[in-house]
């Protein structure tokens, strides 16, 4: 890691490193991706993808961080998505967006990061806004931008900004997204502002409080229209999410209890079984 952040290293060598060297699943020594029909495969954590299209490093509104873990693929409905926000964001809100992790040229799992990501439906929107294009090294490295003081589960109004409402009310407005997955206290945010507009509250159903996401927000699209072996996640509660199930999230306090005798080692879960078309994309690789 430590290479990586030397202003010195060329892209060449910082690319070829990390890919040599992040290849822990058999996923991620496909560097290409298959030449079958485009197809979303599985579920979100348990698939893969066949004939997925690139998303190119740069283009209208927005750049690719971390381009040498070669997460840039996707479901042509998540790449057009992904390339709609961007010109929305930077032609309505004045701001560039910094696209995370999609998936790997065939889809499946990471070997680190994430378990889901797996179909080529699923990408990382960082809530760092650029307002100009970053470096080279600075989409290598980039710098964390939490909007949330995790500790204390408060919004840090000094990194909060209109744009972020905006952009994440933008996505979760379109009809193809499933669910957009933020920081407990970042939704807490957004039915704030939405309840002082007093505007329509239905997007706030598809946005869902999960820890981990205060320094980007997760969007997930449905199962596109005729693939048919791609599984949809169940639908979201009914309702907005603002209430109880919102404040049911913030940490309660801790209360001290003896510690817990361990009897046994708890079993390790087995890993679910592949779809059978992954497994064929994957037997290709192994001859």
């Amino acid at each position: 890691m430590a290479r990586w952040k030397c202003a010195s290293v060329v892209w060449g060598a910082l690319s070829w490193f990390s890919f040599a060297h992040a290849a822990d699943t058999p996923w991620e020594h496909m560097s290409a991706p298959s030449d079958d029909k485009l197809q979303a495969i599985g579920g979100y954590a348990n698939g893969c993808i066949a004939g997925a299209q690139r998303l190119p490093l740069k283009g209208e509104g927005y750049q690719v961080l971390r381009p040498q873990h070669h997460r840039y693929y996707g479901h042509a409905s998540t790449i057009a998505l992904v390339e709609k926000l961007a010109k929305q964001a930077q032609q309505q809100l004045g701001v560039q967006i910094l696209v995370g992790d999609m998936s790997l040229a065939q889809g499946g799992r990471f070997s680190s990061g994430h378990s889901s990501h797996q179909t080529g439906l699923d990408v990382d929107i960082w809530l760092r806004l650029a307002s100009k294009p970053l470096s080279v090294n600075q989409l290598a490295v980039p710098t964390p931008y939490s909007v949330v003081n995790v500790p204390a589960y408060q919004l840090r109004s000094d990194k909060w900004q209109s744009q972020h409402f905006e952009l994440i009310k933008m996505a979760a407005s379109e009809p193809q997204v499933a669910r957009i997955f933020v920081h407990p206290v970042i939704k807490q945010q957004l039915c704030a502002e939405e309840s002082a507009t007093g505007g329509e509250r239905l997007w706030l159903r598809k946005v869902r409080p999960w820890w981990g996401h205060n320094y980007h927000f997760h969007v997930r699209l449905t199962c596109p229209k005729g693939d048919f072996l791609c599984h949809n996640q169940a639908p979201p509660p009914k309702g907005d999410g603002c209430g109880a199930e919102l404040a049911s999230w913030k940490p309660k306090p801790k209360i001290e209890s003896p510690p817990k005798v361990v009897t046994a080692k708890p079993k390790k879960r087995k890993p679910p079984t592949l779809p059978a078309m992954c497994r064929a994309l994957l037997s290709r690789v192994a001859h």
